[in-house]
């Protein structure tokens, strides 16, 4: 689906979204509440002057209407793979925008991600995975590192790694194992509307991104090593 029928979808013509490059930015209202919609397009891949783009807008909204709600919409290939981006810390812009995010959660803004098309690597990791809750539409793309990639720096090689993807979700793409895993709180199909809504108005409840890949099989141990490493007394 593309960015526009999307928000016809959640919002009809009550919208002021616009495409500046790759970055949407603007607002929408629903059953008269306003929120703020910020995100990218076009498989964007996510370079300094994006990162700050994005990065800004989040902060104009903290600033300038308190509480407002956000609703971040993923669609990106992950970082620039530039020399120049490279060059000027592409790693600390992108750090920016999800401490941007992060600051937004802590003055009380609802904080919504929906992955539409391609998530991607350190683009979806600063983005919609800083949100609240992440969901995503069934037919999205969604990886952190294509096999070649992984096989190239865990020395794995690629047909073991082809191996182990089919039958653990952690070295799998795909949207389902992101779901299996938690890091996607569920799918959003039928009325958009109305999925916007419910995650909007749902009850905060921390970040259960470990407990639910720990239900849902996708991730056994995470959960239970987390709450080792909090309960455990540190020895002297």
């Amino acid at each position: 689906m593309n960015w526009q029928n999307l928000l016809t979808a959640f919002f009809g013509d009550a919208h002021t979204v616009v495409r500046t490059g790759d970055l949407l930015s603007g607002s929408g209202t629903l059953q008269g509440q306003t929120v703020a919609v910020i995100g990218t397009t076009d498989h964007a891949p996510i370079g300094v002057e994006l990162a700050l783009a994005q990065a800004r807008c989040v902060l104009d909204t903290v600033k300038n209407f308190p509480g407002r709600p956000i609703v971040l919409l993923v669609d990106t290939q992950g970082q620039r793979l530039r020399y120049r981006d490279e060059m000027l810390g592409i790693n600390r812009y992108m750090a920016h925008l999800g401490c941007c995010i992060a600051l937004a959660r802590q003055r009380g803004h609802r904080v919504v991600g929906l992955v539409y098309d391609q998530a991607l690597s350190g683009g979806f990791i600063t983005s919609g995975l800083m949100a609240d809750a992440c969901y995503a539409l069934p037919d999205a793309e969604i990886r952190v590192m294509r096999l070649p990639a992984m096989a190239r720096v865990t020395k794995i090689s690629e047909e073991r790694l082809q191996q182990l993807s089919e039958s653990n979700p952690v070295f799998a793409p795909g949207v389902q194992n992101f779901v299996a895993m938690g890091g996607i709180h569920s799918l959003w199909q039928g009325d958009l509307q109305a999925q916007l809504l419910a995650a909007l108005q749902a009850p905060l409840q921390g970040d259960t991104r470990a407990a639910d890949g720990a239900l849902r099989g996708g991730r056994k141990l995470a959960a239970a090593v987390a709450e080792r490493v909090r309960s455990e007394p540190v020895p002297a």
